[in-house]
Formats: C-alpha cells, structure tokens, sequence
C-alpha cells in the first residue's frame, strides 16, 4: 500500500503497533520493561491531572496493560498518594514485565477486584485490557468495566478504553467511557471511530521512548489542517470557466431546496460557475434564488427527472469539472434510472448524493465502470441501502462497512457522522477530528455536496476533495456557530461561512 498522503496525522491500528513494540525491542534493543516504564510515567501524570480529591484506584487485567498500570500505582504510592490496586486476576497468573511490575510494587499488594471498592475514588486508572483485544468482553473484565461505568470519578483509560477495538472503534459489549485516554507513542484508530470515538474523551499520545525510524501505519490517519494547503486559489489569469464549472443535476417538484443548497455550497466555495439541471417545473423555484448561476429545464414526468434528460446533461457536462449529482431528485423510477445512466455514462468527475445513492442501492459495483474521479458521500441509512443491511449494522461497524463500500464502487466513499470516514478503493482511509453539533440540522449534507462538487472541479484528485471538503465543512459549521450559537446554525450559515472554512 502507497504512503499516506502528508496531510494526514497518521493513526495505528492494532497489528501495526505491535510492529512498532517488536522493532524497538527485537530489532534496537529497547528493554520491553523501559517501554512500559515509560508509559506508566506519562500514564501517571495524566492521572494526576485528572484527579479530584480522593484516593486513586488502578483497575488492572492481568496483560501489559495492567504492568502499565502497576508501574502507576509504584510511581503514585513513592509519591505519597493514596493508591488502592485492584485486579481481575490473581497475582500467580501474571506474566513477564506485568509480573516484574508486580513484584516491584511498594505497599499493599492488589485486592480482588470488587465494585464496592470504588466508592469514593478521586479518578480511576481503567488498565484491564489492551490494543490487542477484541471483541466483546467477557467476565470479569465485563463486570469490572461495567463498575466503572457505574461510579462517578474521572476515568483515565490505559492506552484504549477497555471493550473499545483498537483498530476499529467497534464496542459489541460494555466498554468503559473515559474522560481522557492516554494513548502510547502514536493514537490508534479506535479512538476516533465511532462508538469508540464516543467512549475515549480526549485522547492524549504519551512518549514511550520508541527510537526514531519505527515503521509507520500506513492504513488511517486523521485529516489535518495540512489539507487546506491542497485549495487552488483563483489566479489573476483566470476566468469564470477555468476556475472551477460544476453541473448539480437534481431537484423535483417540493424538493428545491437541496439543488440550491447544493449550488449556492459550490458557488462559495470558489467554483466559478454552476448549472443546476432541475426538472422544468422546479426550474422557476431555482432561478429565483441562484442569482449568480445558471438553470436549465429538464424534461420530467410528475415533476421528477426522467431518463430522457441523460444526453441534455451530458452535453452540460461536457464543458464541466465536475456534476454533483443527487440532492433533491426523489425517488421515482425515472429519475432513479435518470441517475444510474448518468453515472455510467458520465465522462467527468462526479458526487453522487441523497438519492443518487438510492438509486444505486444494491448496485455499488456497477459504478467500477467508471473512469473519471468518483465520490459518494452517504450517511449511514444510505450506506446501508448500498450495502443491503440496515443502518444499525453500519453504526456498528463504520470502519468496515465504509472500506467494503469503497472496494466494490472503486469510488471514494464519504461516510459522514462525527467521525466522518474518507475510505479509498485500497482501504486506506482518512477520518475527521471531529465534527460539531451545528451539523446536525437539515440541509448541511447538500452543502458537503457543494462543496466537493466545487474542489473536484478545481482539479483535486477525489480522495483529496472528500478530505478537504470534510475539514472545510466543519470549520465552516464551528465558524457559524461561534456567530449564532450550535443550535441556531441552518445549512445556509453553513454555506456563508465556507470561505472562513477553506481559509489557511
């Protein structure tokens, strides 16, 4: 697999890391138990901060994860803090640097785990279980993360919130809700997927002492601020058609908004021209309000496109960047086969949106045919109608579902959510910082749309576009919340704000 882009903070997933573990200490001769002393030093202040008044408790498993914590619970105790260490496992079923820890501990050895125990905690240390786990926790583990889910201190996760997958951010049981995690040499993947993104509150990367030159993760990252520096500015020497032409080809009777959404989104964005091919009786609707850009009457049956439109728009395009295609086209069977002839038979870049992605629902392969630059952007509802499941097996597997997505289409597969996933066809994948609650309010996906329609037609490739696009639509949404609060923000703030967005 290529390197990942420069853009991108580079996260790990769990079999990478052990790569790392094994290089440092099989290949430059770190001692095993200087990594996990070192991760215990930084793992200790981060407890110190999160602490309030009250004793720590170190909730160990009896794995590397729980020597993290004892070497803790030892630099704790030599400071004179109260420390109570409580384990999942009796003291003759530890192993290696975890029983070196072990014996290594001043004070009280550790008590057998009991939920009891963590009344009055000033912060919890959950060190249960470790990258390497997968699956759903079972007892005690299960019982012990439950627990710590019940009490009311600060929680400080070990490396990976336990029940969180480290490579996935898949939770099929109970995993523990941290309010900070301290992740060791680089942040791992699970951290930042949804449900595990939900489970890790803020994730702080702790030096390990991992010499330089350790092989790098080459499957995910996190979108950077790096990325802006990808957006083509217009030149002196430019006109109308050479900085960016973009085609939104959707809209029916009673659904204009999102064509409009859609084309004002690529207008501020930068493109220097926009057609919206809407159907002939909601042409009027969009020429009211798209005052700086171009409609076109669209042959249409009951108000929605038909397939005899296909050749109209193709000759639109010809002349385009890219067509965004989707917001506002219903679902009707003409303008579902409107839809899927115009992907296959389209020659430029293209964004499928909304129902655009229904009309393909159990046809993602069909879009292999393409050539050109292609870029879905679905929520989960939509993936799941692409994919044939339902949207709670998305929601649960958004990693996963996004990659499989992207390998059957040979498109970029955009799964928007907080967590917002940019999957390419080779199963890398670029995933959003985070989003915010402005976004969550009508209309603000055909803006997304917008504005990938607009970076495609600037020329960026569609990985690119769809990772910019992310980041921009986000700093826009946070730009326009700071004005009018997260809860007053609609989709045509969102719009206004897209230049701050794209701004370096």
């Amino acid at each position: 697999m290529s390197p990942l882009p420069g853009w991108l903070d580079p996260l790990y997933e769990a079999e990478e890391m052990r790569a790392v573990d094994a290089w440092a200490i099989d290949e430059q001769g770190v001692p095993s138990l200087d990594l996990m002393e070192r991760a215990g030093t930084g793992l200790a202040r981060c407890v110190t901060r999160a602490a309030r008044p009250g004793p720590v408790r170190v909730v160990i498993g009896k794995g590397n994860n729980g020597g993290d914590g004892l070497v803790v619970a030892r630099l704790l105790r030599e400071e004179g803090r109260e420390v109570d260490v409580l384990a999942i496992a009796p003291p003759d079923e530890f192993q290696g640097d975890a029983a070196a820890n072990l014996d290594a501990l001043p004070g009280p050895l550790p008590e057998p785990f009991d939920p009891a125990a963590l009344e009055g905690s000033g912060v919890v240390l959950d060190a249960l279980l470790g990258t390497g786990f997968s699956g759903e926790p079972r007892d005690p583990a299960a019982g012990a993360i439950a627990a710590i889910n019940a009490q009311d201190a600060p929680v400080v996760a070990c490396d990976v919130p336990s029940g969180v997958d480290a490579s996935t951010g898949e939770v099929l049981g109970e995993a523990v809700r941290a309010d900070v995690t301290c992740t060791f040499h680089g942040s791992k993947v699970g951290l930042h997927v949804s449900p595990g993104a939900y489970h890790s509150g803020t994730v702080e990367p702790i030096d390990i002492g991992i010499p330089r030159g350790a092989p790098a993760p080459d499957r995910a990252g996190l979108i950077s601020e790096r990325v802006l520096g990808l957006y083509p500015h217009r030149g002196r020497e430019e006109s109308k058609f050479t900085s960016g032409v973009v085609v939104v080809a959707g809209g029916a009777r009673g659904l204009t908004g999102a064509p409009t959404m859609a084309a004002m989104a690529a207008q501020r964005a930068g493109a220097g021209y926009v057609q919206a091919a809407v159907p002939a009786s909601a042409e009027l609707a969009l020429s009211l309000r798209l005052l700086e850009g171009m409609t076109r009457a669209f042959p249409e049956v009951d108000g929605a496109h038909t397939p005899e439109g296909v050749d109209v728009l193709l000759e639109m395009a010809h002349r385009s960047g890219a067509v965004v295609l989707g917001p506002g086209l219903g679902r009707s069977e003409g303008a579902a086969s409107f839809a899927r002839e115009v992907a296959r038979r389209l020659e430029q870049p293209l964004l499928i949106d909304a129902d655009g992605l229904n009309a393909h629902a159990a046809r993602l392969e069909s879009l292999r045919e393409r050539t050109a630059p292609t870029v879905l952007t679905p929520h989960a509802g939509e993936l799941g109608r692409l994919l044939e499941r339902d949207s709670e097996a998305i929601a649960s597997h958004r990693l996963a579902c996004a990659r499989e997505a992207a390998r059957l289409s040979g498109a970029v597969v955009l799964l928007k959510g907080d967590d917002t996933i940019v999957a390419d066809p080779e199963g890398r994948v670029s995933i959003s910082p985070g989003g915010t609650p402005a976004l969550a309010t009508a209309g603000t996906g055909d803006v997304l749309s917008g504005l990938i329609g607009a970076l495609l037609a600037k020329g960026l490739d569609a990985l690119e576009a769809a990772a910019l696009g992310t980041l921009a639509h986000v700093r826009a949404a946070r730009a326009a919340a700071e004005r009018l609060t997260p809860d007053g923000v609609i989709a045509g703030d969102v719009i206004e704000a897209l230049p701050r967005g794209l701004r370096a």
